[in-house]
């Protein structure tokens, strides 16, 4: 079985003593391939190196995080356009709106978002969404920017039935679901139950959202296959299933030349 963990920050400090490990270990898991979402300018250059030392195993995004959208926020977009003219990315993230911890610059965050989409569409990429308490809010800059091939997953969905709907008929987007989806009274079991798996990919967010029986500690790659586990679980079918499903709307939708094989 191969999986794919969509969404790691591997680069953060909190893996700063034993990042080769982490990687090993999660090689070890079956977790063969890594997506890498950038934060803004301060991260780039770590994640860059981290894909470099592991051409085989970890794949970047490029993209400007809400959270970072400041008044320079001009500057921050000039340098996500100058590393996709140089360099090779999977994807445009993780960009969105954040309206959970600032909402000072919501109007760049939408201005922001807007930018990047039209990047995604100039350089045939997949965007990375991040809408925390803004999923209203980010589906209105998404059907308004809305392009023929545009194609997107929703970061650590945690939305109702009905919102993922949405995001699935109406944008044709995907799901990204990750540890949330093992703990107790998170609704997310209902999503899973209700919508078809070839709509879901797995993200651990890691170093963030540990699964169960790991909630509350730092979470790694390795765990992708937890999520996977819980997903077959609520779904009454094989983890081998949910792997060779994920995997292979992963690599569609990031557009990464792989073979899907044990």
């Amino acid at each position: 079985m191969i999986f794919i963990d969509t969404h790691t920050h591997l680069y953060l400090k909190d893996f700063d003593d034993d990042l080769n490990q982490v990687v090993e270990k999660a090689i070890s898991k079956g977790v063969k391939y890594m997506l890498l979402p950038n934060i803004d300018s301060t991260s780039t250059e770590g994640m860059l190196k981290i894909c470099r030392d592991f051409p085989d195993n970890c794949l970047p995004m490029i993209g400007l995080h809400p959270t970072s959208v400041k008044s320079n926020y001009k500057e921050e977009l000039s340098l996500v356009e100058k590393y996709l003219s140089k360099e090779n990315f999977c994807a445009i993230g993780e960009i969105g709106i954040d309206l959970y911890w600032d909402k000072t610059f919501y109007e760049e965050q939408v201005e922001a978002m807007k930018f990047q989409i039209n990047l995604a569409k100039e350089y045939n990429l997949t965007i990375v969404i991040h809408s925390r308490n803004s999923y209203d809010e980010v589906f209105k800059v998404l059907y308004e920017s809305k392009f023929p091939e545009m194609r997107g997953v929703f970061h650590c969905f945690s939305g109702s039935v009905d919102q993922a709907k949405k995001v699935i008929n109406e944008l044709g987007f995907q799901l990204g679901i990750g540890g949330v989806v093992t703990f107790k009274n998170s609704g997310l079991d209902k999503v899973v139950k209700e919508v078809d798996l070839k709509n879901i990919v797995l993200e651990t967010d890691s170093p963030f959202l540990a699964p169960m029986p790991f909630r509350g500690k730092r979470n790694e790659s390795a765990y992708t296959i937890l999520i996977a586990e819980k997903i077959a679980s609520i779904k009454n079918i094989t983890i081998e299933e949910v792997s060779e499903t994920t995997t292979k709307t992963a690599i569609e939708l990031f557009k990464m030349k792989l073979e899907i094989g044990n």
